[in-house]
């Protein structure tokens, strides 16, 4: 079969090319593909951060402005209820030409910068059409719908000083830029502006852009779900150090509704700077491609409190935060991703001190999320599995909600790749240097007011149960290092190494189990107690197969024939019923543990010699038939399972029962006596 298609294609010579969309349609796009809610304002935030702000307000202002004195009639829809956004940085000239260029970035030729997507203010579009911004000496509005400022034209910028004229002769048009967040008449006087402020009318009627309709009601939803999580929003930022959200009712009064704030380390101010300095040391050496085989590690306390003025509630909750920035020259394929991608291998894990639960590691209500400087948004995506919160330059996908993984249709993904790497070549060792300075802070600061008991360190090992799949390369660079480190805190206080201790999981409740300790620890073993699942970290990665030394009774048995148990009656009793508990009868012999009658205890022997055979009594013939034989039975009064097991072990070839009539001295011994053939030993 053949077919001919004719298409409607060029006809000769002439103008050809690919075009761009109306800028309308190409910020409906990026809207559909980025939803709406608290990542908006997390987008911003990212923006003050970059401009190296240190507080960011947002406040829904419910004021009227007047409509009289406008730049033109259409700009009096614009003149109502706005969600302003405040930060103390001033824009920078680059900054004034990167919010013009929506389709590319400025910020990916700066990779120290942590908004690098050209989205990520454009979501504002969400709740606007008109938003305009006032930095420095200038005051800038945007229109994408073309219409208000002329044809053509898709927005319009004033110079507070230049046009002071026209700003004051439009009083209406500017008056919603002064009188509040720090903006007052003096700034028109000075000129200008000492940071930032971006004005967002509320959409009030759907328009070629979006049909969201804004209200009070939508604003109140957005901070609420930016407080879902605000209590981490700070966590693994440079710069920001305070978020507040607030509202200005229609008469002028204004209320604070909620504030989260990070704070430096109440005993070292300057550990957080110079951990800073650090790392941007770190950063430009691997920028400039100085060589370097190890991972530059940077560790702070950080205080974080959230107060709800709503709720009447204050949080505050204390992190030990370790950054990382890996070594040019680690990893050939990483360098070559990341000059290609203007990435840098930075990794930051915090470990929250106050939510760790001794035997349980991180509590039910704490979960490891991934953060690429801020949270992703909540949901299987961001979910780690680990104890700790990890945040990384990671490849985000085009909607900055979630981390690039290699799938089968995107295998060879740079960024996805990068992100595999980073998992196994950086992020492994940034975990073992803030476990290690956990630790460490421990030690030093064991008579001060640390938040977290030396047990509590276990909580932060990840559980290999509980991580999720694409976190589990983690796993063995992390053990492999942690394991050959004092990283086990023994029962007499001391932090060991694994190979040097014996670890016990015995039941504490039971009476065995402290007589059983105290003797070993007596005997100079270190011995430890740990979790479950580090128990089970243990025996998957511990260096050597079954090198793993535990409290059992065969361990205890050989520890008896190389030290003798030099402890009262009682204790030896309790011994005995431990050692008895695995059944292994033949493994008695040459231990002194076998209790008398007579309060003295008898060595285990597999010799066949009538005079020394212990005798244990029955119903039948009880020991009262007997006088001063007290030397040759055994203890009646010992608990009634340790008899049962005594009992089996006489059963056995290794200690032999006889049924015939024996003579004992000038006594006739009847059948039915169980013993062991002992050597009788004081």
């Amino acid at each position: 079969i053949i077919m001919t298609l004719h298409g409607q294609g060029p006809r000769g010579g002439g103008r050809f090319g690919q075009t761009t969309p109306p800028l309308v349609d190409f910020l409906k796009d990026i809207l559909r593909r980025y939803p709406e809610g608290g990542q908006i304002l997390k987008e911003l935030i990212q923006n003050a951060e970059d401009a190296g702000a240190t507080e960011v307000k947002f406040m829904y202002d419910e004021t009227e402005y007047g409509v009289e004195s406008l730049w033109s009639h259409d700009m009096a829809q614009y003149q109502g209820t706005a969600l302003y956004v405040y930060n103390d940085a001033v824009f920078t000239t680059e900054d004034w030409n990167g919010i013009q260029e929506i389709a590319r970035s400025r910020k990916r030729e700066d990779p120290l910068k942590v908004g690098r997507f050209g989205i990520g203010f454009n979501s504002v579009y969400h709740i606007t059409d008109v938003p305009s911004i006032f930095s420095g000496d200038q005051i800038a509005m945007l229109d994408p719908h073309q219409m208000l400022f002329g044809v053509h034209e898709s927005g319009q910028c004033w110079n507070l000083k230049s046009d002071i004229k026209e700003i004051t002769e439009l009083n209406d048009q500017f008056a919603p830029y002064f009188g509040l967040l720090g903006s007052s008449e003096k700034t028109i006087k000075d000129g200008n502006f000492p940071g930032t402020l971006f004005r967002f009318p509320l959409r009030m009627k759907p328009s070629q852009l979006s049909n969201n309709i804004y209200n009070k009601e939508k604003v109140l939803e957005l901070f609420e779900s930016f407080k879902v999580d605000a209590d981490t929003v700070l966590l693994f930022l440079k710069s920001v150090q305070k978020v507040s959200l607030h509202v200005r009712e229609s008469d002028g009064t204004e209320r604070m509704l909620f504030q989260v704030t990070a704070s430096d380390s109440e005993e070292d101010k300057m550990e957080r700077p110079n951990s800073l300095k650090t790392l941007g040391q770190a950063i430009d050496s691997y920028s400039n491609g100085v060589l370097s085989s190890s991972v530059t590690c940077a560790t702070y306390q950080l205080s974080i409190e959230v107060q709800d003025e709503t709720a009447k509630e204050t949080q505050k909750t204390t992190w030990l935060v370790c950054n990382g920035v890996g070594g040019r020259g680690m990893c050939g394929e990483l360098d070559s991703l990341a000059d290609d991608l203007k990435f840098i291998p930075t990794i930051g894990i915090a470990l929250p001190l106050v939510l760790i639960d001794e035997d349980k590691g991180a509590t039910s209500s704490f979960s490891g999320r991934a953060f690429c400087f801020l949270p992703l948004p909540i949901g299987e995506e961001s979910s780690t599995g680990l104890p700790v919160h990890v945040s990384g330059f990671f490849g985000l996908t085009d909607n900055r909600r979630s981390i690039k993984w290699r799938e089968v249709d995107q295998w060879r993904d740079p960024a996805a790749l990068w992100n595999e790497l980073l998992i196994v070549t950086v992020i492994p060792r940034a975990y073992f240097t803030l476990i290690m300075e956990t630790i460490r802070r421990i030690q030093t600061k064991k008579d001060q007011d640390f938040p977290l008991s030396p047990r509590g360190i276990y909580g932060a090992w990840p559980d290999p149960n509980r991580i999720r799949p694409h976190w589990k390369p983690i796993l063995e660079p992390l053990f492999n290092d942690l394991l050959q480190q004092p990283v086990i805190f023994s029962l007499n206080g001391s932090w060991v190494q694994v190979d040097e201790t014996i670890f016990s999981d015995l039941d504490s409740s039971l009476d065995t189990t402290e007589t059983v300790i105290k003797y070993l620890q007596s005997s100079g073993m270190i011995l430890a107690q740990v979790p479950a699942y580090i128990d089970a970290v243990l025996t998957m990665f511990a260096t050597k197969p079954g090198s793993l030394r535990r409290v059992t009774p065969s361990f205890v048995r050989q520890t008896l024939r190389k030290c003798r148990h030099r402890g009262s009656s009682n204790e030896k009793l309790l011994l005995l019923e431990f050692i008895l508990s695995d059944a292994c009868y033949n493994d008695l012999i040459g231990l002194e543990l076998l209790p008398l009658q007579d309060e003295t205890f008898a060595v285990f022997s597999s010799s066949v010699n009538d005079k020394d055979a212990v005798y244990i009594a029955s119903e039948e013939y009880p020991r009262s038939l007997y006088p001063g034989l007290e030397g040759r039975f055994v203890l009646e009064s010992i608990a009634p399972h340790v008899m049962t097991g005594l009992k089996e072990a006489a059963r056995t070839d290794f200690f032999l029962f006889f049924d015939d009539i024996t003579k004992l001295g000038a006594v006739y011994i009847c059948s039915n006596y169980y013993y062991t053939n002992v050597m009788y030993r004081l």
